[in-house]
């Protein structure tokens, strides 16, 4: 298992990345146009932020391409800063609801995190741009974001560059599987919305739970509530897979090989926003 699970089948934490690469926009570094450039298997979120850093301090419309991560804290740095910036955005962000209203940069974080179906990214942008608030027992991605801050200005202050890291949700969902794989009683604890359709798909969460935990499970690439259960009908039935959403397509693919099924996948290259090297993971098994 070693032998699979190593830094050549799991991506960097794109999460993780971003902050910190929204930390060195807003502070004047360019250390994250350097490591970016450095890399290689870069998922297309991760691509949207190198696209972004480099030309961020132009007038050129900022292209987030699908991430809806990044659109929405580089759309309110560009609020809180009056930069008035222009954004590009492509396939499934085009059809997501997407609060559109500069004045929510003056919200506390409990207001923000009650927008877009709960997500907690509009949080983690007030919180990146300096809001010192601590909500108790904050949302996963909002931990992440306290952890992030401290961690940047940390490093800064020792004169030293932040430390990337690798994804650790998709690791643990890749050891889990190969745990399943070879007959083994694995368990799984989901703790985030990103758990979700791996979670659904092997059993560990129904959707009903998956929605009362994780609200914003409604507005990610797809309505994941729906997409999964509608999209491992599909699979079970031998039917062709037409979801773009890349959580989708990973759950299944690990589903297909489990289950000694070749899946007909309408949108493999999905899964390149979050897990560039998913198809060979597979391959490699």
């Amino acid at each position: 298992m070693s032998e699979i699970i190593d830094k050549k089948y799991i991506p960097l934490d794109k999460s993780w990345v971003i902050r910190m690469g929204i930390l060195d926009l807003i502070n004047g570094y360019d250390d994250i146009c350097i490591f970016l450039d450095k890399q290689k298997n870069l998922g297309d979120d991760l691509l949207a932020l190198q696209r972004a850093s480099k030309i961020w301090k132009s007038n050129d419309p900022v292209d987030v391409g699908e991430s809806g991560t990044l659109y929405r804290l580089l759309k309110f740095v560009s609020w809180k800063q009056k930069l008035n910036k222009k954004f590009v955005i492509k396939r499934t962000l085009k059809e997501r609801k997407i609060t559109d209203n500069p004045d929510i940069v003056e919200r506390p974080l409990n207001k923000l995190l009650k927008l877009d179906n709960n997500t907690s990214q509009w949080a983690t942008a007030s919180v990146l741009l300096g809001n010192k608030e601590k909500i108790s027992n904050p949302p996963y991605k909002l931990e992440l974001t306290y952890k992030a801050v401290s961690h940047w200005r940390k490093q800064r202050k020792l004169n030293k560059n932040w430390e990337a890291k690798h994804d650790d949700t998709i690791s643990t969902q890749a050891k889990t599987f190969l745990n399943i794989l070879s007959g083994k009683k694995a368990k799984f604890i989901p703790k985030q919305a990103e758990d979700f359709c791996f979670a659904y798909t092997f059993g560990y969460i129904s959707t009903k739970d998956g929605e009362k935990k994780w609200p914003s499970l409604r507005g990610h690439e797809s309505d994941r509530i729906v997409e999964m259960e509608e999209s491992l009908q599909l699979a079970k039935q031998g039917k062709e897979i037409t979801s773009k959403d890349h959580r989708v397509v990973q759950a299944l693919g690990m589903w297909g090989t489990l289950n000694n099924r070749k899946l007909k996948i309408k949108y493999p290259k999905s899964v390149n926003k979050s897990w560039p090297q998913f198809w060979d993971f597979i391959k490699s098994i």
